[in-house]
């Protein structure tokens, strides 16, 4: 499953365009892979298609109820709260899908699959001089837990990143 969507990223690697612009510099690569830690703790890929808009991965484990989970979100850049000659400072928000494994289920009794919807909001430090970003994101999760009983939940991630863009 990882292998496929990093295949996938770098396949569209191949055709976005990171324009010249205040959230994103055009001397760095369209994609960006690093580790994220947090809800999940792992890999991170983040893509963008245009200057303010990306679609960023994440795929680790889960602390809460333990597993593993995949998350997919849409990302808009719509405000630059700092711009210097070292570093941009983009806020981010956007929709987004999770999928998780819960080894102890979201009550702490039984293994469960669950997927839902998020919203997730951050803050992105954007180098200049170095090929490389770092964040700190929250998100709220809405899911429906598939295990007879459990039904509609909420759930919050949290995570913060590194990622070196190619």
């Amino acid at each position: 499953m990882r292998i496929a969507i990093l295949t996938v990223l770098v396949a569209l690697a191949g055709t976005a365009r990171a324009d010249d612009g205040p959230s994103h510099p055009a001397d760095k690569g369209t994609l960006g892979l690093g580790i994220i830690l947090g809800e999940p703790t792992g890999i991170t890929a983040k893509l963008y298609l245009q200057d303010d808009q990306a679609i960023q991965v994440d795929i680790g484990s889960a602390f809460i109820g333990g597993g593993w989970q995949l998350t997919g979100d849409y990302l808009f850049h719509p405000l630059i709260l700092q711009n210097s000659a070292s570093m941009v400072m983009p806020f981010y928000v956007g929709p987004g899908l999770r999928a998780i494994e819960y080894s102890s289920g979201r009550d702490g009794t039984d293994k469960a699959f669950a997927m839902g919807l998020r919203a997730v909001a951050g803050l992105l430090f954007d180098f200049k001089t170095v090929p490389l970003d770092a964040f700190v994101e929250v998100a709220g999760v809405f899911e429906y837990e598939f295990k007879s009983g459990a039904g509609v939940g909420a759930a919050l991630n949290f995570g913060l990143g590194v990622r070196y863009y190619f």
